[in-house]
């Protein structure tokens, strides 16, 4: 009996170094395979909040340049991504009234051609220059922070960051926003023109004919004036000549 277990543990012993020994010459398990390109609408659309946008991204076609900037050319981006309640504070139409050239200036004023951690926003100057054309005149986009509060402002509105949907590798930086970024370039109206001056008075010209209603450039009451005038002289004259008369008969 004692002989049959000895045996066994022999056996057991035996198992175990053998399976320790396979163990050990086995190589490690490889390391998990790289992350693939980055895609922004594939970023966006895990949260399920920014349908709006990715709408707009791809109908103006910036979500390939984003997508280009940041796999090919290796370029960092930070991007603003206003929820879907945020495009409910729009004017209706507003979105279809835009050209595809204003459309694509608006989806690039929420992109920042450089990568911006929380931190950093602490540090960056005004006003925050956008991938927009037209400069910092047209699209100002200014930041401040209060604490652990990121603001931004356009001028035109006011918002902030509300969460960091993607950060990562210091390439890539999405955040929601949860109002539109509406730039004075764009949505500012156009200042009311000053009306023109009125025209002077015409000058009458002494070489024109007479207005109507006179002749030899004399006015109708001018012409009355002087026929009362006439009229009184003459009254006047046999007046007299009455009083020489009867003065004469009572000599």
């Amino acid at each position: 009996m004692d002989q049959m277990l000895k045996q066994s543990l022999s056996t057991l012993l035996l198992i175990f170094f053998l399976h320790c020994i396979t163990t050990s010459g086995q190589s490690p398990a490889p390391a998990p395979a790289p992350l693939g390109p980055i895609n922004i609408v594939s970023v966006l659309k895990k949260p399920g909040k920014y349908s709006t946008f990715i709408r707009l991204l791809k109908s103006t076609q910036i979500d390939d340049q984003i997508n280009s900037q940041l796999n090919d050319l290796n370029q960092a981006l930070t991007v603003f991504a206003p929820t879907d309640s945020a495009f409910s504070y729009l004017k209706p139409g507003m979105l279809n009234s835009l050209t595809d050239q204003q459309k694509f200036q608006l989806v690039q004023f929420h992109v920042v051609p450089s990568f911006l951690s929380i931190p950093q926003f602490q540090t960056v100057g005004n006003p925050l220059r956008t991938q927009a054309g037209g400069g910092t005149a047209q699209f100002p986009l200014n930041i401040t922070v209060s604490g652990n509060q990121v603001n931004m402002t356009t001028g035109l509105v006011n918002t902030s960051l509300t969460d960091t949907v993607y950060s990562t590798d210091g390439q890539l930086a999405v955040y929601e926003i949860d109002r539109v970024l509406l730039s004075e370039g764009l949505f500012r109206p156009p200042a009311a023109q000053a009306p023109a001056p009125p025209l002077p008075p015409k000058t009458s010209d002494p070489s024109h004919a007479a207005p109507s209603g006179s002749e030899d450039g004399v006015s109708d009451n001018d012409s009355s004036d002087a026929k009362d005038r006439l009229n009184y002289a003459q009254n006047l004259v046999s007046f007299g000549v009455a009083i020489i008369v009867e003065l004469q008969l009572c000599l």
